[in-house]
């Protein structure tokens, strides 16, 4: 018996999907666990497993097209079965979703037809094809008109581009934390001269792959900071506050259309050997949209670095639904007071962004003042 298959939710906040690649073509023999298509949601690109058995008799959304969660994506049932009656009903009750949601009011008349090359050229460019006639065969858009339109037009406007998933989501989160959190800063420089002593000894010792960086150290110590103060681990509820007993590092990626934060579950419970790889891993598939879900979720703390840019110093807005997070800026060079005598060492600057609903001042320069000393002192770190 035929069965419709939707566009599943992949993720906690995915509202709508893009089919990125489908792997069988109508007619094809499916089984279960095989992987019937790449779906983009607004985190990463998931490979979207069947749990039934059957023939792919329809398919309901073309490649580079998204449509809405629990929309018709295709439909599996016996060889040559009839499906007229499912697909019928599929499209009726999308239809009487559509009404409901302003941005599907949209007759036939509005629909625009362009051809795949002229999509990807319009897309290259950030082109939005509602501003290009087309010549084609019935208004249709060709690479020839998208051709003609960045000679003529668009060099006399500014360029739009939509706005991805990706975007649309950390502008909503960031947007909540900064209204519904009252953040606080508080700031303080470290001297990280045996931090980077440390860090070459241990890479003197390992193969290239395995080399170990600040971050990872930063990471370590953030998390063994936390161990100590249990107090900064914690949530924000509007009925109760949230004591975490386990310490998850969320780490903030920059990718192609925004930021992802993967999670190193039980951070202070790992080496930094074991810190470094999973990183390495995590930051690799966060940059190829193979990251899955489970794997940016739950953090208990967040970490920003941009000290491999250059920034000096910067704040961050918390990563709800953590109650603080941290800035990490470069290491630089200055004169530092050693003994009562004056040197060049090498310092770096660090912020913390605090839920003031949740974290006193008090308790956040505890937790400076003891991540200090693991930075400062790092060997501690490795006992």
């Amino acid at each position: 018996m035929a069965e419709i298959i939707s566009m599943p939710q992949l993720s906690d906040t995915m509202e709508e999907g893009t089919v990125i690649k489908w792997n069988k073509k109508i007619g094809d023999k499916v089984s279960e666990g095989d992987i019937l298509a790449e779906i983009e949601t607004d985190k990463a690109t998931q490979d979207f497993e069947i749990d039934v058995s059957g023939f792919l008799l329809f398919i309901g959304v073309k490649e580079g097209e998204k449509t809405r969660v629990n929309d018709i994506l295709a439909i599996i049932g016996d060889e040559g079965e009839d499906i007229s009656h499912l697909i019928s009903k599929s499209k009726k009750e999308e239809k009487e979703i559509k009404k409901k949601d302003k941005k599907y009011q949209k007759n036939k008349q509005d629909r625009i037809f362009i051809s795949p090359l002229a999509k990807k050229m319009a897309q290259r460019m950030g082109v939005s094809i509602s501003d290009i006639k087309g010549s084609g065969e019935d208004g249709r858009i060709v690479k020839r008109d998208i051709e003609y339109y960045e000679k003529t037009k668009l060099k006399e406007v500014n360029q739009k581009i939509a706005h991805s998933s990706m975007r649309r989501k950390i502008a909503k989160h960031l947007t909540f934390s900064k209204l519904s959190a009252p953040h606080y800063y508080l700031f303080n420089e470290i001297n990280v001269d045996k931090l980077i002593e440390l860090r070459k000894n241990l890479n003197d010792k390992l193969s290239l792959e395995e080399k170990i960086s600040f971050n990872d150290i930063i990471i370590k110590a953030v998390a063994l900071s936390l161990k100590k103060h249990p107090d900064m681990n914690i949530s924000w509820d509007e009925e109760e506050v949230i004591l975490h007993s386990q310490i998850h590092i969320g780490v903030a990626v920059a990718v192609k259309d925004g930021l992802i934060v993967p999670v190193i579950k039980n951070a202070d419970q790992k080496s930094l050997l074991q810190i470094s790889k999973e990183i390495k891993d995590k930051v690799l598939r966060s940059k190829s949209k193979k990251i899955q879900p489970e794997e940016i979720e739950n953090s208990t703390f967040t970490v920003s670095n941009l000290g491999m840019y250059g920034i000096e110093s910067f704040t961050s807005i918390i990563n709800i639904p953590n109650s603080s997070i941290l800035s990490v800026g470069s290491i630089m060079k200055r004169p530092i007071i050693k003994n009562s005598k004056i040197k060049i060492g090498s310092v770096m600057k660090i912020t913390l962004s605090c839920d003031h609903r949740i974290i006193d001042g008090a308790v956040g320069s505890s937790y400076i003042h003891s991540l200090r000393n693991f930075l400062e002192d790092p060997i501690t770190i490795l006992f």
